[in-house]
Formats: structure tokens, sequence, C-alpha cells
């Protein structure tokens, strides 16, 4: 991509926050969760300017029906490219608030932020995320904590999954959550399988600088992203939380297990379908980043 390209890409991005940022932020003053479509939009601009095609499959949760998803993390993409399907909020650490530019689109999808240095941290985050959960909402946790080079998975953490027991306490007539493993892979790049060597363009992790990678992604060309719905996983009151956390960590390993079997080269998952258009803004659902 040339110099001329990434400027008028980048403008046109600037341009479509300047006109969903101002009125959304307004919406969220009025409106709160319910504010939900501008976010989604923004993404699929930022997918369609710079040539990320995002596929799907298995079967999401029903519009209105609450879910903790739990997912890998491989990139910053990540947000991206799961929030243009449809409205979720996301759980991140606390210092992405104070970035340019980035913190103000978590603040545009509401956020909900850990400090991961202050003691209980955790069960204020759980308590949060439990009433958003309580009222409908779907939010997004990154159960390794951290971003991975994209060829194996990090343990889960089980520690903010409490939020589904805070959901049930929340609302006492809940008598179960949904929690809903997720996998993503970055499967091919200008329509050929993506390559060891090239995962570093797609994949932000360890000490990697920031500057040098978003030129690297930019130039790189388009990119496939693949994400999984994994079977539900039902949690009540009396669900091990350990457990819930290691079935939902082994449905997203066999996830990304099945869409890699061929190595390197990803063969395309049964049933996928490119990412619906339809924001299925129903009942009580909504979305953050």
């Amino acid at each position: 991509m040339s110099r001329l390209g990434i400027a008028w890409r980048v403008a046109a991005l600037g341009l479509a926050f300047a006109v969903l940022g101002p009125p959304h932020w307004i919406a969220l003053r009025l409106l709160r969760r319910r504010a939900a479509l501008a976010p989604v939009l923004f993404h699929r601009a930022f997918l369609r300017l710079f040539g990320v095609r995002v596929m799907q499959s298995g079967t999401p949760p029903a519009p209105g029906e609450a879910a903790l998803v739990l997912a890998n993390h491989v990139s910053w993409l990540d947000i991206i490219a799961v929030g243009s399907l449809r409205p979720l909020s996301f759980v991140a650490k606390s210092e992405i608030a104070g970035w340019p530019l980035i913190g103000a689109l978590a603040g545009l999808q509401r956020t909900i932020y850990i400090d991961r240095q202050r003691r209980g941290a955790t069960a204020t985050v759980s308590t949060a995320m439990g009433h958003r959960l309580a009222e409908g909402e779907l939010v997004v946790l990154f159960a390794e904590g951290t971003t991975g080079d994209g060829t194996r998975l990090l343990p889960f953490r089980s520690s903010l999954v409490g939020a589904a027991r805070a959901a049930l306490q929340a609302e006492a007539g809940r008598g179960r959550v949904r929690l809903q493993p997720l996998a993503i892979t970055y499967p091919r790049r200008n329509g050929l399988p993506v390559t060891r060597a090239e995962r570093a363009e797609i994949a932000w992790y360890g000490d990697m600088e920031l500057a040098p990678h978003l030129a690297a992604f930019v130039q790189g060309g388009p990119i496939d992203v693949h994400v999984v719905w994994g079977a539900p996983i039902v949690f009540e009151a009396t669900t091990d939380r350990k457990a819930a956390t290691a079935a939902a960590e082994a449905e997203v390993r066999a996830a990304l297990r099945g869409i890699g079997a061929g190595g390197d080269g990803v063969a395309p998952a049964p049933n996928v379908r490119p990412a619906a258009s339809d924001l299925g803004l129903q009942g009580q659902e909504i979305a953050t980043v």
C-alpha cells in the first residue's frame, strides 16, 4: 500500500470517527448502554478501509441473551474484528484508557477497565461485569490475560469468570449465565495461508513496538480473520469457576486445532460464512470495547 493510499484511508477513518463520535457520546449520556450502533459501524469502516475480512462460524448468543465471552487474544485487531460483529463490551487493562486514539475508542464502547496493580481490582471488575451481564449484555474477556503470537493458546485465567456468579447475585431471578467460548485466528493474507514469518505483522505481543508493527500491518495486504463461536457453557450458582474456565479453554483449543489442521495453512472450517451485516439490536443487547 502506497503512502498516499495509507494517508487517504487514515483520513477517511478520522472522518468516520468525527461523524460517529460526538453523537455517540451524547447518546451514551442519554441512553447509556442502548447507544450501541456507532462502535460497530466504526469497526466495520476500519475493516473495509484496510482490507480485513471477518468470517465467522458456530452459533453466537441470541439477541438479548447475556453472555460472558471467553476468547483467546492475538492482536489489537481482535477488538476491531469482534467488535464489528455485533454490540458487545470488552474488559481491558487500565493503561489503555490513556493511550492516544485507542483510549478514546475504548471509551466509546464503555470499556470495563481493570487496574492490575491495585489489590481488590478483580472483585470490583467482576461486580461491574456482573451488572452488565444481569442487564442482558455481551461482555468479552480475553481470558489468556495477554496477547500471544497465535501459534499456541495460553492457559485461561479464571479470576474474572467470577463475574458470572456476580450476575446471578445481581439478579436473583436469573438461574444461569451463558459462558461463550470464542476462538480468533488469522488464517490468510493476500489469499494465501499465513506463514510463521508473517505472524509478527498481525499478532502484537511481548515488547513489540506499536509504530513499526502498524506500518507492517498496513503494507502487508488484505487479511482474513476467522472467529468461531464454540459450544456454550451453562454457569449456575453451583458451577465451579475453574472447571467452567477450563471447559471454555478446551473448546477454544479444539476450535483452533480444527481450523489450523493443515499446519501454517489454515483450512476453512465447516459452516463458515461472512460476518452478517445485521446488527441484531434487539431486546436489551448492547456494546462496548
